[in-house]
Formats: C-alpha cells, structure tokens, sequence
C-alpha cells in the first residue's frame, strides 16, 4: 500500500465515523470502524488493520487519530489506546474472513432492535432490504462481551462468506471491499430495518414478494450497488469537505 492510499484510507473512515454520528448509527465512544492495510511484506493478511480509539467521540475523530494495529492488539501508530472488545471482534474477523477488509460494528436502533426480537429477521419486503438478499449471517446466541480470540472467532465463523451479520441482542457488522462500501451497506441496512419496524408497529402484515422478482432484484443489485456506494460516499465526503473539513488532518 502506498503511503498515498494509506492516507486515503484514514480519511475515509474518519468520514464515515463523523456521518455515522450524524445519522445516528454511532454509539458515544463504543463500537468501532476498521480496515485492514497490508503488512510490511506487502500482502493483505488482515493482521494489521487501522481502528478508531478508545474513548474518542466519533465526532471528534480525524484521519490522524486513528490507530494502527497488529493482530496481538499492539498498537503500532497512534498515541491512544483500543478497546479491547473492538480488538477481538475486528482482530479475529479481518484474520478469519478474508473479504472482511472493512468492518463496521455498531449497536445502530431500528437495526439492533430487529437483533432483540426472537428469531429477528430483516424481511425481504421492501426495495432496500432486498439489497441484502442472501447476504446477512443471523448469530443467534449472545454470549457476553467479546473479551477474548475465542469470542471474536465465533463471530467470525457466524459469519462465514456472508458481508453483513446481526448479533442477538447486541449490534450489527458489516464488511465490505472498501469503506465506501461498507459504509453504504450500513447506510441502507439501517433504512431498511427502519422500515420493517415502522411497517411492523402498524400491527399490519408485511407484504410478499416472489422468489422471481428477488432472484430479479439481486441481479440488479449486483450491478447497480456498487455505483450507488462509490456516489453516496463521494458525496458524504464533499459535504464534510464543505463542513468539517478537519477530518481529514
């Protein structure tokens, strides 16, 4: 990775820390946003992997401010410490999913409160959560806080090859290629999560749709989500550019 890539990479997870506030996906201090860079080798092994601070509002972090890590939770750039939940789960998900080069985690509402339901599922009803059709892993047992390997390995094998995970009565992740990506995923899983569970407050039934016209849609999503990631995200970052220019320092 070049230094120049590198520094974008910076930037553009102290962006989407600062609009996960603004959006209300943030949590304070807690939850966390990384991304795996290469090792000094030159391969991406995802035993190295930048990672905002403990104790920093998301608010307030800057491209600068985030730590770099290696996979026994040194902290190799950066003068602030990791938390160490967000260790073992971003740690042992970079190491253990190999297309997890991004990884969001946040306890964001309508999501997390589809993840306290019995058997909580995001219902494939509406345009949005069919963007996520066939592509979300559901971890049904909460076992505490993730406090060791061995927890953020089980996550990690929760996962398996989907991108997205709801954790019972915890929180969501989400990965992807780049955080322009992931980032959009977290964006519109919220907004579909929102939805159901206004629809489902209504005491109606949700409506159906065909196997045919899902198989259709994820075709179409296929194809469309990645040029949608790539504008939302280029203009999340001309607004901050405009706003909050100091992310980026």
């Amino acid at each position: 990775m070049t230094q120049l890539a590198h520094a974008e990479m910076r930037e553009d997870l102290a962006c989407a820390l600062r609009w996960a506030v603004r959006l209300n996906l943030h949590e304070g201090v807690d939850n966390h946003f990384s991304a795996a860079v290469p090792s000094e080798d030159g391969e991406l092994r995802g035993d190295r992997f930048l990672i905002n601070p403990y104790g920093v509002h998301w608010s307030e972090i800057t491209a600068s401010a985030l730590c770099l890590c290696n996979e026994e939770g040194e902290v190799l750039e950066g003068g602030e410490k990791v938390e160490n939940t967000a260790f073992y789960i971003h740690s042992r998900i970079h190491v253990n999913v190999p297309s997890a080069k991004v990884v969001l985690h946040t306890h964001q509402p309508y999501s997390t409160a589809i993840t306290l339901l019995e058997g909580g599922r995001l219902e494939m009803c509406e345009q949005n959560a069919l963007m996520f059709d066939d592509r979300i892993a559901y971890d049904d047992e909460y076992d505490g806080l993730a406090l060791a390997n061995e927890e953020g390995d089980r996550l990690a094998r929760a996962m398996g090859n989907r991108s997205i995970a709801f954790l019972a009565s915890h929180g969501v992740i989400v990965s992807g290629e780049t955080v322009g990506d992931a980032f959009t995923d977290l964006f519109y899983l919220e907004r579909a999560a929102q939805f159901q569970m206004i629809a489902k407050a209504t005491g109606g039934k949700l409506r159906a749709i065909s196997d045919k016209v899902r198989d259709s849609v994820r075709q179409q999503f296929a194809e469309e989500r990645p040029k949608l990631a790539e504008r939302h995200f280029a203009a999340l970052k001309r607004i901050l550019d405009r706003e909050e220019p100091e992310y980026r320092l």
